[in-house]
């Protein structure tokens, strides 16, 4: 029994030694070739570069003897000139070279070959001196003689004995590079032929191992397949159920939002009857005023007119107060006050009375109704939208109202109604006109159209449509599902549109449908009865 568990340890055992040891022949190796690399980085960096360096301290040289040997052959100071230009580029040269070999440049070769660069130099600018003193003959004597030829082959030769030493130095570098790759590429087969048949025994053993593997795994699998069949049938069940508890929430969902809306509109109706009743009492009073003012301030110009026409500019006191207080401006602006003040009570007056009928939201009986004054109400408490603003161009509304008879319902749900669509015309429309701006796209003039008309003896349509973007048709099958908007977050709820459909199909047994697509504008289209069957 306890042999089994000692041949168990031996795949592992294989393994692990096979790893080590593949581990004990590539380290010295990498460590090899990284020695290798770095030898040749250096040739690279160092060697090629200094035999570069010293052809091109050669040539310098070369030119600089032609271009002062020209100028006392010539005697024209631009070969002077070039010697001067190429005079630190030489000592840059030489500067580099000394840097990068320094022992080269301190022995007793260098120094000859210094010297006889110093005498050479001194030799050149002699000959400058002589050349711009016009004599030529004297400086061409000086550059072509015995001692000059003399210092220049001492310093040909240092400088050629230099290179032959560094390309020396280049090739011993070279040669012993190819022995390290030699012996990196021997050590690389040894290792290779090591560890072939210790990686052939791995593998051998792996394969018995993932062949003992698929046996199990077919075991295991048979019995997940048993388990998973058991899973599928109880969650078959609970998604059953869940599908009935999804049901149940959102019913409760949609009841709990429209409650909550409701009591909001109810409670939004009652504001705004209160503040329209507190406002009329006040109204009332400076509108039923402004009548008795206008005929009591015609009665006092009246008989102003008659005091000027008795000719009362005698006193002094009185014609000084006429010109102080400008009596012909108060005169002709009066008129013009009274008017302006009973046109703005009588604007505060309409307004009341579109506040009280909109606020009819909290009536819980339908009523006939006038459909159009709903939706005026509802356009003048959107007015301050629909006006021009900043760089935002007026919504026009175009009214083409037909004759359309008294209809039963209730009048707050369909206010609603007609300020959700017209709130959601108008976003739409500032928000086209926001991205034309921004692609510099030119469009037409924003408008929304409203039309009714007697659809036959039962029931009614108004359809309210605009000239916006549209919406694509992904967006109208989910149009009226709770919670569902485009707008940004924080600008929109998702319950606007779908209230709006339960007050028209739930209470009022109607139907609403939308037109639209990209580009060509939304158009809402809604039909009511005229009387509720019971």
């Amino acid at each position: 029994m306890q042999l089994p568990n000692k041949l168990r340890l031996v795949p592992s055992q294989i393994v692990t030694l096979t790893v080590l040891l593949t581990l004990l022949l590539f380290i010295p190796q990498i460590l090899l070739n990284w020695q290798v690399y770095d030898n040749f980085n250096s040739i690279t960096k160092y060697e090629f570069k200094l035999q570069r360096l010293s052809d091109e301290i050669t040539y310098l040289d070369e030119v600089l003897t032609m271009s002062a040997r020209m100028n006392a052959a010539t005697g024209k100071l631009i070969w002077e000139e070039r010697y001067r230009q190429f005079e630190p580029k030489l000592d840059i040269a030489i500067k580099e070279s000394i840097k990068l070999a320094p022992k080269v440049y301190e022995n007793e070769d260098a120094k000859k070959i210094d010297a006889a660069n110093q005498r050479l130099v001194a030799m050149e600018y002699q000959s400058f001196e002589l050349v711009k003193k016009n004599q030529k003959e004297t400086a061409q004597l000086l550059l072509f003689n015995h001692e000059y030829e003399n210092q220049k082959q001492i310093y040909a030769d240092g400088v050629a004995k230099r290179k032959r030493n560094i390309s020396l130095q280049l090739q011993q570098k070279i040669n012993d590079y190819y022995k390290r790759i030699f012996w990196a590429i021997l050590e690389s087969i040894i290792s290779l032929l090591m560890l072939i048949p210790a990686w052939l025994l791995v593998l051998r053993l792996l394969q018995q191992y993932l062949k003992a593997k698929k046996i199990a795994q077919a075991a295991l699998e048979e019995t997940n397949y048993r388990l998973e069949m058991q899973v599928t049938e109880r969650t078959a069940k609970l998604k059953h159920k869940n599908i009935e508890l999804q049901h149940t929430l959102q019913d409760l969902q949609n009841a709990q939002v429209q409650l909550i809306q409701t009591e909001k509109m109810s409670s939004l109706g009652q504001l705004v009857a209160g503040v329209a009743h507190e406002i009329n009492n006040p109204v009332n009073f400076i509108y039923g005023n402004v009548i008795h003012i206008k005929e009591y301030s015609q009665h006092l110009l009246t008989l102003i007119n008659l005091y000027q026409q008795e000719n009362f500019n005698h006193n002094p006191e009185i014609t000084s107060l006429i010109n102080k207080i400008d009596l012909e401006f108060i005169i002709d602006d009066m008129p013009k006050v009274l008017s302006s003040m009973a046109v703005g009570t009588e604007r505060i007056r309409e307004i009341v009375l579109t506040l009280r009928n909109f606020s009819r939201l909290d009536e819980a009986e339908m009523k006939p109704v006038d459909i159009h004054e709903g939706i005026d109400s509802s356009l003048l408490i959107l007015q301050y939208r629909l006006k021009e603003k900043h760089k935002q161009q007026e919504i026009a509304i175009i009214k083409d109202y037909g004759d359309l008879p008294l209809v039963e319902c209730y009048a707050g749900g369909l206010n609603q109604v007609f300020m959700n669509i017209l709130t959601n015309a108008i976003d739409a429309l500032y928000e086209w006109e926001t991205e034309c701006l921004k692609g510099k796209v030119k469009k037409d003039l924003s408008s929304i159209i409203i039309h009714t008309q007697v659809k036959n003896k039962e029931c009614v349509i108004i359809s309210i449509k605009d000239n916006g973007p549209g919406m694509t048709e992904e967006v109208k099958t989910r149009l009226f599902d709770p919670f569902f908007t485009t707008k940004p977050v924080g600008k929109g709820t998702g319950l606007g549109l779908s209230i709006s459909y339960q007050i028209i199909v739930d209470k009022h047994n109607g139907k609403i449908k939308c037109i639209s697509s990209p580009v060509k504008g939304t158009e809402f289209v809604i039909e009511i009865p005229i009387k509720q069957v019971q």
